[in-house]
């Protein structure tokens, strides 16, 4: 009965894992024809407020679910499941009408310490996102509490699929409509709105058909309703900033960069350049995009059995590995790639600094979730904090002297720094290096082979005596990441880097082991 129970679970764990990945492959493909539609400016806008939004989506996708199904799954009595439900939507609806509160009614103040009056709009919009945080939260953590996760995946794919089509259909609407790039801003965050109803649609009808008897009178003793208040105040509150971590550094950007930017003498164009750097962005959330969807599995194997350490030096492998592929290889095709995907090569210095970052957000990530599955949820706390502080009074000192490229390089060392202290504090719960420096000179090696040829396939292609516009720079960008990709696994395999447990974690595995084992044949 537990090996069916364990198997039930562990499935569960990985529908949630595939419906994040495909959230947040989706997430970071859609700025790309929207950045298309509105333009630099109109990116700018919606960046600016977007951290606003995804720190409701951290909030009631990542966050307070998984504290209320930890709750829930503590204690399988139903008066005690349906307290802590009822006590967390009370919690969870304080919360919300706060921080609604906040948004809606201090909008303007929000917008002018951003630097931009014109942004209130957008974000009394986004505001009324929270108001639906205690129907979704309470509604995914009670569905995970019991073990059933597909309620949870599907709500967070139709939310992602309604939201994204209707931001895009909005803006592009507006704009041909003849209104403003604010107004059509305020048009995408309606259409994110939209996705968080389309969510809660979805969890409200497999809730219906569940039929639970709620008529059990939800009693626990006063002091577990204290315990339980205690855990969403702390834990919940912790958990969730430790995954809003992209985020929150997008939002330090959003409420410094632009004054800075704008006192360092560029007043209007300050915002075109802002648009530019978010470029930025996408590039980041794809190149660990893989890293995360590996940790966020990892988490749960963690916690069924603390004493089993390999997985956590196999997150480490694979991250570390993803992470310095992600990034030699972007490099080598960023302008092809940054044509393709917004039309022109301008910012290549700001983008080159922050693909350089992926590296170091892969293995943040990686080792925030590792803290979290082995229990720890102060620790990651502290990095994230420490992070926001650090990417804080770098703007500060470098924007006024580089502008964006001086946000960049913030950007990259307060990554650096979070991830040396994620780092120390995993290592010091492992009795041997989580990186052996054969590892990661192999690595090394592997990525400079890649770098090589992706250089030499880049300047050859160039000669080529045809129209170099941007079809040409697509295709230049396409065929340099398979490329690149087939150069750089079979270095990875054929220098042995990765143990057969390790590379099963990739897509065919079993493909890439076929190739190991024939060469040690």
């Amino acid at each position: 009965m537990k090996c069916m129970e364990k198997k039930d679970w562990l499935r569960g764990a990985f529908v949630l894992t595939v419906a994040a990945l495909f959230t947040k492959i989706l997430s970071a493909f859609y700025r790309i024809p929207y950045q298309n539609i509105v333009g630099d400016v109109g990116f700018y806008i919606y960046q600016q407020v977007y951290p606003f939004y995804g720190i409701f989506l951290a909030l009631s996708t990542y966050g307070y679910p998984v504290a209320i199904s930890k709750l829930i799954a503590e204690n399988k009595q139903s008066t005690y499941k349906f307290a802590v439900v009822r006590l967390s939507f009370y919690f969870l609806s304080c919360l919300s009408i706060f921080m609604f509160s906040v948004l809606y009614f201090g909008a303007s103040s929000l917008a002018a310490l951003m630097g931009d009056h014109q942004l209130a709009l957008l974000i009394r919009t986004v505001s009324f996102a929270f108001l639906l945080l205690p129907f979704t939260s309470v509604s995914r953590g009670y569905f995970q509490g019991g073990g059933e996760m597909n309620p949870t995946a599907v709500s967070q794919v139709v939310e992602q699929l309604v939201r994204v089509g209707s931001i895009l259909f909005l803006s592009s609407f507006l704009l041909h409509r003849g209104f403003t790039v604010y107004e059509a801003g305020a048009g995408a965050m309606i259409g994110s709105l939209m996705g968080s109803f389309a969510a809660l649609a979805v969890l409200v009808a497999y809730m219906l058909r569940k039929r639970t008897n709620v008529h059990t009178e939800p009693w626990i003793p006063t002091k577990e309703k204290r315990k339980v208040l205690l855990f969403l105040a702390v834990h919940g509150v912790t958990i969730c900033l430790a995954n809003m971590l992209l985020v929150l550094i997008q939002l330090v950007d959003s409420f410094t960069l632009l004054p800075l930017l704008q006192q360092a003498g560029l007043h209007e164009l300050a915002k075109t350049a802002k648009g530019i750097y978010d470029r930025g962005q996408p590039f980041i959330q794809l190149g660990t995009v893989v890293a995360t969807s590996f940790s966020l599995a990892l988490v749960p194997m963690l916690s069924r059995k603390q004493t089993e350490r390999n997985e956590i030096y196999t997150a480490v492998r694979v991250a570390f590995i993803i992470g310095m592929g992600a990034v030699v290889g972007l490099v080598c095709i960023l302008k092809q790639a940054n044509i393709m995907l917004f039309k022109d090569h301008v910012g290549a210095m700001e983008l080159t600094i922050l693909a350089v970052s992926i590296l170091f957000t892969s293995l943040t990530l990686t080792f925030i979730a590792i803290l979290q599955g082995l229990g720890d949820v102060f620790r990651p706390f502290f990095v994230v904090c420490v992070g926001m502080i650090a990417k804080w009074g770098l703007n500060v000192l470098l924007v006024p002297l580089w502008h964006t490229v001086g946000a960049a390089v913030a950007t990259l060392i307060a990554y650096v720094v979070m991830c040396a202290i994620a780092f120390f504090y995993v290592q010091k719960r492992m009795s041997r290096p989580l990186l052996s420096l054969s590892i990661i000179i192999q690595t090394i090696k592997a990525a400079a082979m890649m770098a090589i040829i992706l250089v030499g396939y880049i300047i050859l292609t160039n000669e080529l005596p045809i129209h170099h516009g941007r079809l040409f720079s697509s295709l230049q960008a396409i065929i340099g990441v398979f490329i690149g990709a087939f150069v750089y696994i079979i270095m990875i395999v054929k220098k042995e880097v990765l143990a057969e447990n390790d590379l099963l974690a990739f897509p065919f595995g079993r493909y890439l082991i076929k190739i190991k084992q024939r060469k040690a044949g």
